[in-house]
């Protein structure tokens, strides 16, 4: 019987009786909660939360790692309630590619997706054609 393998073995029954107890007593806990159907709700959401902040000082540079989020949460906030404009519309170049007309491709490289839109590579669409 080797000591190490014993120390390990009764490690993880200590561990196991651990989460057992564990187990037990969270069960324990959510079974002698109570509830109130009859408490008024209304006042709970009258009550404004405060606006919660993080600050985390950075102990090599002595910076708010966090005022970068908190200015980036701001920034995407006034984004959302900034009225939305059209999205601009592509309009066709000369020159662009049909993906009907190989003529229009020019030089596809063989490992490049097909420009006819199947999805496979050049080499294993239009360009085994070649």
């Amino acid at each position: 019987r080797d000591p190490l393998n014993e120390y390990k073995s009764e490690a993880f029954e200590l561990f196991e009786a651990m989460l057992a107890h564990l187990r037990e007593a969270v069960t324990g806990q959510l079974m002698h909660v109570e509830l109130s159907p009859d408490q008024d709700l209304s006042e709970f959401e009258a009550q404004a939360l405060p606006e919660m902040h993080a600050h985390h000082m950075d102990p090599m540079t002595g910076e708010d790692e966090f005022a970068l989020a908190d200015a980036a949460l701001q920034r995407a906030r006034d984004r959302e309630d900034a009225p939305r404009s059209e999205p601009v519309r592509r309009r066709k170049v000369a020159g662009a590619v049909d993906p009907s007309d190989p003529d229009s491709w020019g030089k596809v490289s063989r490992n490049a997706p097909c420009p006819c839109g199947s999805g496979k590579k050049y080499k294993h669409c239009h360009g085994s054609r070649d």
